[in-house]
């Protein structure tokens, strides 16, 4: 089959599936690498079935010439190493007429589900070619076939391969370079995809992010810079790992869930490499009282978690929002409720985040709005924690935490603000004193003079119990208003673009509603982004500003009863008409459907 002309396009598409054992998640990771060293921007999602480890899955890539922060609409390109129960990706993997289907004939004919979509098919024989070069993967053939389809260059595709196999021997390595250019070959003879816009970026050099596969990760701060004109090859948990470093963490204790151990796998061996340590708890109710025991005696501390932990966490985080003391809890939100659906993502936690602590318990939440600002929100969760002496929530989500992308370094948000510390021998130390700013100097334990009572109940300045009235109220201000009239400055939201019709988002939503507006705007329609970055406290005022001149906003995020919506409803006085765009996990919201929203409202 002879290639036909090529179209241009501004990304490329490709889904890799197949079986348990298939190495699905091998050749997508060593894909996104070439497409790094190639200079070209990418993303891979993971995908797999409900049973977490193991079996079916699914990888998922798109890449540019241009930063993306989202999967396209739908794939040009769907290669199946096998098609055992690949139908469970049929919802997450949208084809065409145009697309193109490679698959194996010795595992069958593709599935109808995609055959009837009108996409074209080319059965390439993945295992007899692998068997023809002993101790070769069909899984490198597809590695290969992908480059050869997309462009990717041939020496890329060795550079990786070899980088990638130097532990394995010569053998090991020679078969699978081989078994990569006999993919990259028969790519030659397969229907033609298309190829991306021939423009090239600036800063195309790039770096492997710091612990990243290919290495351990490095612990001090200095180790961490790839360079100002260099790109990192990063997750949202590596990332949120690093700003916890970035932001001063010292101390994690955590208990595995997935999609948030990454996080603590991450932070393992980079802490000790910064005086710091990680000690994996029996439960979650353990490691959040394990971290608030650390910033207790002074050290910043973090821990990390999905759902389900957060709901167990709720008590402590109480008894730190009493007791004054900072701390830091990501949580990678993930389809819910109870078990959920573990591997997907969805952005179902905004409720819990926000109000989910019985009494009065100001707290913040923070939601990074990409996977290259989950270093940043984390940095800056863990300097506002700090300062205002209470506990930070850092909602992320799997989309972030697992997706792996090629990204522009963040910029360092800088020093923290130091936590006001008791001197010693202050005499008459009360540790809740009523402050203007609402902030009391904290005594690390063992300063003379400074002894205090820190747990969940009521108390006076001191810091000894009491259920008057008057200590009651006067305690509830103080901790609301720290919160309350703290300067955030302009790092609460993204705010782009201008128009009577406002977009109000935030999380993984942010990229995909940037990138309708983008085709809104090709197409003269004016609209304004809101990303916001700080959930809570509510930031009236500035929203209001924000939001100036608008006469329509939608509201757009991944959940089923419109969480964000209900919340801003209660929290803040939006102009004009208020709709509400959502829908719930494990599918992500798309560019087009944003875009259709933008289109239909601002015609109407």
């Amino acid at each position: 089959m002879s290639r036909h002309r090529q179209k241009i396009k501004d990304s490329i598409s490709i889904a890799i599936t197949g079986s348990g054992g298939a190495g699905v998640m091998t050749a997508g990771n060593l894909l996104l690498e070439v497409a790094a060293q190639a200079g070209w921007y990418g993303l891979m999602v993971r995908s797999s079935g409900p049973q977490i480890r193991g079996g079916e899955a699914a990888a998922l890539l798109r890449f540019a010439h241009a930063p993306i922060e989202c999967l396209d609409d739908r794939f040009d390109v769907l290669i199946g190493i096998d098609w055992q129960n690949i139908h469970r990706f049929a919802d997450e993997i949208p084809l065409d007429g145009a697309s193109v289907m490679l698959g194996d004939p010795d595992q069958g004919e593709p599935p109808e589900v995609f055959a009837k979509v009108g996409a074209s098919y080319a059965p390439l024989p993945f295992k007899q070619m692998a068997k023809a070069i002993p101790g070769s993967w069909p899984n490198m053939i597809a590695l290969g076939l992908a480059a050869g389809l997309v462009g990717l260059p041939a020496d890329s595709v060795k550079s990786v391969l070899q980088k990638s196999l130097k532990k394995g021997g010569g053998e090991k390595m020679a078969a699978n370079l081989a078994a990569a250019e006999a993919g990259y070959a028969a790519a030659a003879n397969l229907p033609a995809v298309p190829r991306l816009a021939a423009r090239v970026a600036p800063g195309a050099s790039q770096k492997t992010a710091p612990g990243a596969s290919q290495k351990s990760a490095p612990g001090a701060n200095e180790e961490f810079a790839p360079g100002a004109d260099a790109r990192w090859l990063i997750t949202g948990n590596q990332a949120a790992g690093y700003g916890a470093v970035r932001g001063g963490v010292r101390f994690c204790a955590a208990y595995p869930i997935t999609p948030a151990t990454e996080v603590l796998e991450w932070l393992a061996p980079a802490l000790p490499k910064v005086g710091g340590a990680l000690v994996q708890a029996e439960d979650e109710l353990a490691s959040i009282n394990m971290i608030i025991g650390a910033s207790y005696g002074g050290v910043p501390s973090l821990t990390a978690t999905s759902g389900p932990g957060l709901s167990l966490m709720t008590e402590a985080l109480g008894l730190a929002v009493a007791a004054e003391v900072p701390i830091v809890v990501i949580d990678v939100m993930r389809g819910g409720p109870s078990t959920g659906i573990p591997a997907k993502s969805e952005q179902s936690d905004v409720n819990i985040a926000v109000n989910g602590l019985h009494g009065d318990a100001p707290r913040l939440v923070v939601a990074p709005n990409s996977i290259a600002d989950c270093v940043t929100a984390t940095q800056w969760a863990v300097h506002l924690a700090e300062a205002l002496q209470c506990p930070a929530i850092v909602l992320s989500d799997q989309y972030f935490g697992q997706t792996r992308a090629v990204v522009d370094p963040p910029a360092d948000i800088g020093a923290a603000a130091a936590r006001l510390k008791a001197s010693a021998g202050a005499e008459g130390y009360k540790r809740y004193a009523i402050t203007a700013s609402g902030i009391s100097p904290m005594a690390i334990p063992g300063t003379p003079g400074t002894a205090y009572t820190a747990d969940g109940l009521e108390h006076n300045e001191r810091g000894l119990p009491s259920s008057q009235s008057g200590d009651h109220i006067r305690q509830l201000d103080k901790r609301a208003k720290k919160l309350a009239q703290y300067d955030y400055g302009e790092r609460w939201a993204e705010i782009e673009g201008e128009g009577e019709l406002a977009l109000v988002t935030f999380g993984s939503c942010t990229g995909a509603a940037r990138e309708a507006l983008a085709r809104a705007a090709a197409e003269g329609i004016k609209a304004r982004l809101v990303s916001l970055r700080l959930l809570s406290p509510s930031q009236p005022e500035r929203l209001a500003a924000a939001l100036a001149g608008a006469k329509r906003v939608l509201v757009v995020e991944q959940n089923h009863t419109g969480q964000l919506y209900r919340y801003l409803r209660a929290e803040y006085d939006l102009p004009g008409e208020v709709r509400s765009f959502r829908h719930p996990g494990p599918l992500p919201l798309r560019p087009d459907e944003i875009h259709q929203q933008i289109t239909a409202w601002s015609r109407s």
